[in-house]
């Protein structure tokens, strides 16, 4: 495979699987902006739609399905949680679409099947060519043993479609199992593609400066959301939400601390004792909102608020977890036919999929942190079809105002993840492959050349056995961390892709190196984490690059240790072998910390130019020291400055090579006026030394930022001397 091949395999364009139609084959009941997301679902084979509430998922759904069933005579099967499935039997008739509903495979038809989650087990999966997932954020919800289950019963099925109103905000695992059921990649590598953990919580999840747009417009390959059919460009004028009010009642708390003002609960032990103690005043103030002549959907979080507003508030039901199924669908059903003046349930029970627009009226007995229950919760009534405006009453105590306070912050970060998304996907629809922008330039004097550009290509305008010696220190793979750049040699999805791409490298690194000399690299042991690589351990980093070198001809010339403070890297990392803590539970997983190693190698033949040294200026005394196969005495902090070089979006702080390392190495290595190679620029920290130690430099650096920084570093260096210009 060529460069150019290459770098185009490092793109993310999610494949086609599915098949084309034409939009007047399509249900002439549909608008026409459902009709576009059906036809692209179609061709994408594999897809997600993100709708909000009243869209019509629905009846995109069922069409997508029917269309499947059509074109492959094969059935497909439509997972919706309890009670949603006769209300998209019922849907499916309004659309002249026939569906059935099933609890065994006696039951199957070749057409369109619907089946509630908690029957999955009860049917053979093997037999649908296509499957839906109704409300499939509901995922979530579930052990990670039914999730994972629910992912490889389908993990052969051909068509997969799933839909829900809203990812959660910020929820990147849900993103993750939508990612990973329509097989687009798994969760773990989303996550180590484009996250890192949360320097102040590793349990958590940010993603990577570089890779935000890069996220969005991989998640926008597979998947469509918008909250208005303007988002993707459609008329929206029968899409118009009614007014939604949102009155808080704020209970008064007792004061137990003894302080000036009352103290929000921290932390869920505080708010839940915080809740129960404001039990009976909510319920109290519950029951006075209930009007006699309106419909109420009340939410509750506790099985005991359930019960005592059912006996407080006449003509109400409760829908709790203990009841049967028939009860709880018979009941939604019931509520949303009229039939109940007072429906009392939990979010996570009816909090999906129902469509209640015939009630305005909602009360919430409490609240919890969840953002997505509570979105979801309200939409159940505010939705596109709803004729009334909506009234929603929060009711909770003073204690409990951080769970109000987490819900207004997850609603703003809701709010930037649904912009993103929607620009990304209207971007997708027209251009599905993402080119990043390349910039090159050139700044030379008579002692150094400094090129903004890719080191692989760049690399070619140097001349066969032209440099005499090569120092840097490679990139590894770790996405996103420097740039968003597919050019970008640490942008590789794994191990195998960033070998691929190096060995491009130093298979011109061999050509142009001088017979019979050398090159170094800087490198250390690669740690590894029980999420990314299964366990937690080292990866040999150091031995995969010198077998890559010798592969292309060098010999293995020699390796020097430099020692690091463990202390130090253990408060920078907070590795789990390094911390002291893991003595006390089992120290059979602390470990010692990891050194830097500065490898050399050779390049085959006889070097014509011997590098000599006089007793005068490298003494006995330097060279024991040089000899040493432990460097203890580098400092770490002997480095370039490189603050303005690093760009907001950074993940990792630049770390060039410590300035004492290339001053021994260049010292014992080369002679004045050499040539001095670095394919990974950086800064500067290479040339700057080379220039110092009158030697010449050539440097690639594919960042701008750091390219600009590395010009003003080797100008500083530079001593004007009058040499040929070099290229």
């Amino acid at each position: 495979m060529d460069y150019k091949k290459f770098l185009k395999s490092k793109l993310f364009n999610t494949e086609n699987y599915g098949f084309e139609v034409k939009i007047n084959e399509l249900n002439n009941k549909l608008f026409d902006f459902q009709k576009e997301v059906i036809k692209w679902a179609l061709r994408k084979g594999k897809a997600a739609i993100f709708a909000d509430c009243g869209l019509g998922k629905t009846p995109m759904q069922l069409e997508w399905a029917n269309q499947v069933v059509k074109k492959h005579n094969k059935p497909v099967l439509i997972l919706a949680p309890l009670a949603v499935s006769q209300q998209t039997k019922n849907e499916g008739k309004k659309f002249d679409i026939e569906c059935s509903i099933i609890t065994n495979n006696n039951e199957i038809t070749n057409g369109i099947n619907i089946i509630n989650y908690e029957k999955l087990h009860k049917i053979d999966t093997s037999k649908f060519i296509g499957v839906v997932l109704d409300e499939s954020s509901i995922l979530k919800s579930f052990t990670g043993k039914i999730k994972q289950d629910i992912v490889e019963r389908f993990r052969y099925t051909p068509f997969k479609l799933a839909c829900t109103a809203t990812p959660s905000p910020n929820d990147f695992m849900e993103i993750g199992n939508h990612c990973e059921f329509l097989d687009i990649m798994s969760r773990v590598e989303m996550l180590s593609m484009f996250f890192i953990n949360d320097a102040n919580n590793t349990k958590t999840w940010k993603i990577k400066g570089h890779a935000e747009n890069e996220f969005w417009k991989f998640i926008g390959s597979w998947a469509v959301m918008f909250n208005k059919p303007e988002n993707i460009g459609f008329n929206g004028n029968n899409f118009i939400l009614p007014k939604l009010n949102i009155n808080t009642f704020l209970l008064k708390s007792e004061n137990t601390d003894d302080r000036l003002f009352i103290m929000p609960a921290e932390g869920l032990k505080e708010v839940r004792q915080a809740n129960k103690k404001s039990l009976n005043d909510r319920i109290k103030k519950t029951v006075e909102l209930v009007k006699d002549d309106k419909q109420y959907l009340i939410w509750c979080n506790y099985n005991d608020e359930g019960k005592i507003l059912k006996k407080l508030i006449p003509n109400s039901v409760e829908v709790a977890g203990s009841d049967t199924p028939e009860h709880k669908e018979k009941a939604m059903l019931d509520f949303s036919q009229g039939k109940i003046k007072v429906l009392i349930t939990k979010q996570k029970i009816a909090g999906f999929g129902m469509n209640w627009q015939n009630c305005n009226n909602m009360i919430f007995c409490g609240i919890s942190f969840s953002y997505e229950g509570f979105y979801q919760a309200i939409r159940r009534c505010w939705r596109f079809g709803q004729k009334n405006d909506v009234n929603v009453n929060i009711i909770l105590s003073e204690k409990e105002m951080s769970v109000l306070k987490n819900i207004e912050r997850k609603q703003k970060q809701h709010q930037k993840m649904s912009e993103n998304i929607i620009n990304n996907t209207k971007q997708y629809f027209t251009n599905s492959i993402f080119e990043k922008k390349y910039m090159e330039n050139k700044h030379e004097n008579k002692n150094f050349t400094a090129i903004l550009g890719d080191s692989i290509e760049k690399i070619k305008e140097l001349k066969d056995n032209s440099i005499d010696f090569s120092i840097f220190s490679p990139p590894f793979s770790s996405l996103y961390t420097y740039s968003n750049s597919e050019r970008d040699m640490g942008n590789c999805k794994n191990d195998d892709e960033f070998f691929n791409h190096f060995k491009f490298l130093a298979q011109d690194l061999f050509r142009i190196i001088k017979p019979g000399r050398l090159m170094s690299f800087h490198c250390m042991l690669l740690p590894t984490s029980k999420f990314k690589d299964g366990v937690i351990g080292l990866k040999d980093f150091r031995g995969d690059l010198i077998r890559l070198f010798q592969e292309v001809g060098f010999i293995f010339h020699s390796e020097v240790v430099i020692w690091k403070d463990p202390v130090v890297a253990m408060q920078r990392t907070k590795a789990l072998g390094l911390l002291y803590k893991q003595l006390k539970k089992d120290s059979v997983m602390s470990r010692q910390g990891v050194p830097d190693y500065l490898i050399t190698m050779r390049k085959p033949g006889e070097n014509n130019s011997p590098v000599t040294k006089k007793p005068e200026n490298f003494s006995v005394d330097m060279w024991q020291k040089y000899a040493s196969p432990v460097w203890m005495d580098i400092n770490q902090s002997d480095t370039l400055q490189k603050t303005s070089a690093r760009e907001e979006k950074d993940e990792k702080h630049i770390c060039p090579l410590q300035l004492e390392v290339i001053k021994r190495a260049l010292y014992l290595w080369t002679n004045p006026q050499d040539i001095v190679f670095s394919p990974f620029m950086g800064i500067g920290s290479e040339g700057y030394v080379s220039l110092k130690l009158d030697r010449k430099f050539i440097g690639i650096e594919l960042k701008k930022s750091y390219y600009e920084q590395s010009v003003k570093n080797l100008i500083e260096a530079d001593n004007l001397k009058k040499q040929p210009t070099l290229l």
